[in-house]
């Protein structure tokens, strides 16, 4: 079997970390050296049962093999279409950075143009700054439509567990009074 190479070394790491497989890696391994690992634990005889939800859907072994067979789902796009829509992105940020005045854009000439290119990057949610232009564009009073960006699991989960760590508090309230000495020379 071979394991696709758009998988990436820190994508490995994590599908690993989140199945709970029993591969042993040190952060000094390559990424050569986790697919010949991963790839001992699927050429075993040893079953793999997956018995709890995960953001990948991986129940079992052979799920396993087909997800690692096929394409990352999370890397759906080729460096110049990245690059394309950053540019649609820092453009709609410098327009809505702008007071969301359209004479001061220079790349759109009217709102029509602001909203197609919306609605072509809410669908790479994954990216950051489509998550900011979707944001932004939310808080415009004119915007015809509500722009929710498409996010994977694995992405949703990252926000979701980074959002819930800001809202723990400390458990309780500790007071120390100590005695304070103030000296005027």
């Amino acid at each position: 079997m071979i394991i696709d190479k758009t998988h990436s070394r820190n994508d490995l790491i994590e599908l690993i970390n989140t199945l709970n497989l029993k591969v042993v890696f040190s952060h000094v391994d390559v990424k050569r050296d986790i697919h010949s690992k991963l790839l001992e634990i699927l050429s075993d005889n040893t079953k793999i049962i997956i018995d709890f939800p995960n953001v990948y859907n991986i129940k079992n072994k052979s799920d396993l093999r087909y997800y690692l067979k096929n394409k990352n789902p999370k890397k759906i796009l080729t460096t110049k279409e990245k690059n394309d829509i950053m540019q649609i992105c820092k453009s709609i940020i410098r327009y809505c950075n702008n007071g969301y005045d359209i004479d001061s854009s220079t790349k759109y000439n009217n709102i029509k143009e602001i909203y197609d290119d919306m609605d072509y990057i809410k669908q790479y949610g994954d990216i950051p700054s489509c998550r900011r232009c979707c944001r932004l564009m939310n808080k415009h009073r004119k915007v015809e439509d509500y722009y929710i960006p498409v996010l994977s699991p694995q992405i949703q989960k990252r926000i979701n567990d980074k959002a819930a760590s800001k809202n723990e508090y400390p458990k309780s309230l500790k007071i120390k009074r100590d005695k304070i000495m103030v000296d005027f020379s």
